[in-house]
C-alpha cells in the first residue's frame, strides 16, 4: 500500500505575503519531520500553491498531518488529500512527474474537501480516497478513517494558536510545566487550555494510529 499526499494552501489568493506563507509551511514540515519523521517523501512544493508527498502507511499519513495542522500559526493552512493507491514516476525532459493511481486518488480527495468547506463543513481539512481496486477492508478502513477526520478537523479547526502549539508539544512528549514555562504561563492554565481544546482526543487518536510504535 502507497499514500500519497496533496496539499494545498487556503486563502493562498487572499495572503498578502505568498512567499513567508510559504516559508512557514515549507518550516513547519521540516519541524515536523525532524520530530517524528513518518514519510517517504516529505511534502515538497511542486507547481502553484501545491505540494506532493508519499507515505507508505495510511496511519503515518494521518499522525504525521495532523501534527504539520498542530505547527502551523493563525492565518495560513493548508488542505489535505489522500490517495491510496500506486504512485510511480514518469521521467520527462523537464523534471521527474508524479503519476499513478494513488495520484489520482489523491486529487479527487482534495476536490471533496474544497467541495465539503463550502457547504456544511467549513473546517474540513483533510479526506481520503481510494484507487479503484482496494479491496473491502481497505474500503472500511478509509469509510472509518474519513469519519474520524471530519471530527478531528473541527477539534483542530476551533484551536487557537497557543492550544495547537500546546497540543504538539503534547504530542512530542513534553510535560505540561516545560510547555507552560515556554509560554510563560501557569502549569494549571496549560492543562486547562488543553482540557477546553479537545486535545486529549487528539492525543488518543494518534496514540490508536501509531498502536504498539508509542
Amino acid at each position: 500500500m502507497v499514500i500519497a499526499v496533496l496539499a494545498d494552501i487556503v486563502g493562498s489568493r487572499k495572503l498578502r505575503d505568498r512567499a513567508e506563507a510559504q516559508r512557514i509551511l515549507d518550516e513547519a514540515i521540516a519541524q515536523v519531520e525532524a520530530d517524528l519523521p513518518l514519510a517517504d517523501q516529505p511534502l515538497t512544493p511542486t507547481v502553484g500553491d501545491e505540494q506532493q508527498g508519499v507515505y507508505r502507511d495510511l496511519g503515518d499519513a494521518l499522525v504525521s498531518l495532523l501534527m504539520i495542522q498542530l505547527r502551523l500559526p493563525d492565518g495560513v493552512a493548508f488542505r489535505f488529500g489522500i490517495g491510496v493507491g500506486e504512485v510511480r514516476a514518469v521521467e520527462s525532459v523537464h523534471r521527474e512527474l508524479a503519476d499513478g493511481p494513488g495520484w489520482y486518488a489523491a486529487r479527487a480527495a482534495i476536490e471533496t474537501v474544497h467541495a465539503r468547506e463550502e457547504r456544511a463543513v467549513p473546517r474540513t481539512r483533510t479526506w481520503i480516497v481510494g484507487a479503484p481496486g482496494q479491496d473491502e477492508v481497505m474500503q472500511s478502513t478509509i469509510a472509518a478513517s474519513n469519519a474520524y477526520l471530519l471530527a478531528r478537523d473541527e477539534i483542530v479547526g476551533a484551536m487557537s494558536e497557543r492550544e495547537r502549539r500546546l497540543t504538539y508539544g503534547r504530542l512530542r512528549g513534553r510535560s505540561q510545566q516545560e510547555l507552560a514555562t515556554e509560554e510563560g504561563i501557569s502549569q494549571p492554565s496549560v492543562s486547562k487550555a488543553l482540557r477546553n481544546a479537545g486535545a486529549a482526543a487528539l492525543l488518543e487518536g494518534v496514540a490508536a494510529l501509531r498502536g504498539g510504535d508509542e
